[in-house]
């Protein structure tokens, strides 16, 4: 059994910086004009939240931990804030997307954007404490893995855009 290792014993920035990430992104949702409907706004949620879980327990656990979340190498009540922040993310990255009308040439470019914004948010996340890299993890990886999971984004759209639309 491995032990669980023990970063902090009070509750602050780290998770603070989860709180206010998830009601900033919660608050800007909710005060865009609505653009797809409610069963599509709740699949782009998800989908932000089911890749974002995914991923970091994948990266985080399996076969072997990379990084650690909140105060402990444990999964605890403080962590769910900083995972349910993926949801607004991928809503607002769709929405985004849709308005902006970005042609095939532009999406490389889109898929970039966000990719390195994604990476400075979590190096921001790294600075407060929400994050802790071992075993030779570092931000070079997590944005190839934004690459992956924004490019996969971006198929998963047109794919329920052409189902809608048909």
């Amino acid at each position: 059994m491995i032990a669980t290792i023990i970063y902090d014993h009070r509750f602050n920035a780290n998770e603070w910086f989860g709180i206010i990430g998830l009601c900033l992104g919660l608050f800007l949702m909710i005060k865009l004009p609505s653009l797809f409907p409610r069963k599509i706004t709740i699949l782009f949620f998800l989908s932000g939240l089911t890749f974002g879980t995914f991923a970091d327990h994948y990266i985080g656990t399996i076969p072997k931990s990379f990084y650690d979340t909140g105060n402990t190498s444990d999964f605890d009540l403080t962590d769910v804030p900083s995972l349910l922040m993926y949801g607004p993310f991928s809503y607002l990255f769709f929405y985004i997307y849709d308005v902006m009308k970005i042609k095939t040439h532009f999406i490389p470019s889109y898929i970039l954007f966000w990719s390195l914004a994604s990476t400075s948010f979590e190096w921001l996340s790294l600075l407060e404490g929400e994050y802790h890299y071992h075993s030779g993890y570092w931000l070079g990886i997590s944005f190839m893995v934004y690459l992956l999971v924004l490019s996969t984004w971006i198929i998963f759209y047109h794919l329920i855009y052409k189902h809608v639309t048909e």
